[in-house]
């Protein structure tokens, strides 16, 4: 199944106007790969009958193709050193905090969950050692699927064989079948909503520290700014932001310093705008 170049056109538009995701030319196939199971799902036989529907504003049709262009990479422990990060050097520092007792952590763009999840069972670890402090994670993704499956907290076989720590499988899953069901208490620190990161933050609170890794990529320069500006809205003066190693704020917000704990980068809200 090929795609024209008026197709193309109105598919990158709808999906930027949509998400902000910036898909540029050259992305073609990427575009067509995505869409051919739906086409096939929904009784198209090419493209052209599906972007058709589109234009005649098929919204569930639409949300289906959004969700298939947007890239939905996770594993748990994604690249071990942002966590370790966490636990070493970023809880500490907020445990300096002189009013209040609780840790609040944003993981956006946090896909079917194994990042925030990952998270919880650091956190779960860091409670036991610090009585009287409570934690709370918000994840947020702009897809309604990827929220849903993130709820439910079930994963696959494949799933867990992506960064799960033998550990942790033991201390914090359940087997059921052939799929692993998180326990109770990990899922509990955890709450998921959908959100888009072009638009001012809803339903997340204050934060602490907030990862938000292997996103900024997607989007361009402006759009990055808005992102950014977002989330220091939201983070608090001298929190801390955790972008994937390829990411900075350079040349895109001021009012965050980068620093290097062990192998890993961060950046600290250090209060000023942009």
């Amino acid at each position: 199944m090929t795609l024209g170049q008026a197709d193309f056109t109105f598919v990158t538009q709808m999906v930027r106007q949509r998400s902000s995701i910036d898909l540029q030319p050259g992305k073609e196939y990427l575009v067509e790969s995505r869409l051919a199971p739906i086409a096939r799902a929904v009784g198209e036989n090419d493209l052209t009958g599906l972007i058709s529907r589109l234009r005649r504003g098929d919204h569930e049709l639409s949300e289906a193709v959004v969700d298939a262009l947007t890239t939905n990479e996770t594993s748990w422990f994604r690249d071990a050193h942002p966590f370790d990060a966490f636990t070493q050097h970023l809880l500490p520092e907020v445990l300096k905090s002189p009013t209040s007792r609780q840790v609040t952590v944003w993981s956006a763009a946090c896909s079917s969950g194994q990042e925030a999840y990952s998270l919880s069972m650091l956190l779960l670890d860091w409670l036991q050692l610090h009585p009287g402090w409570t934690a709370k994670i918000v994840g947020t993704d702009i897809s309604q699927k990827m929220v849903d499956r993130a709820r439910a907290g079930r994963f696959s076989q494949l799933e867990i064989n992506r960064g799960m720590r033998a550990a942790y499988l033991v201390k914090y899953f359940d087997q059921v079948g052939r799929d692993w069901i998180l326990r109770q208490p990990v899922r509990e620190l955890c709450r998921f909503e959908k959100g888009n990161l072009a638009l001012p933050a809803t339903n997340v609170p204050p934060c602490d520290i907030v990862f938000l890794r292997n996103v900024l990529i997607y989007f361009d320069v402006e759009t990055k700014r808005t992102v950014l500006s977002h989330i220091r809205k939201v983070l608090r003066p001298g929190g801390f932001l955790v972008l994937g190693g390829a990411e900075s704020t350079l040349n895109l917000d001021g009012a965050f310093q980068r620093m290097e704990l062990g192998k890993a980068v961060v950046f600290r809200h250090n209060g000023g705008a942009a």
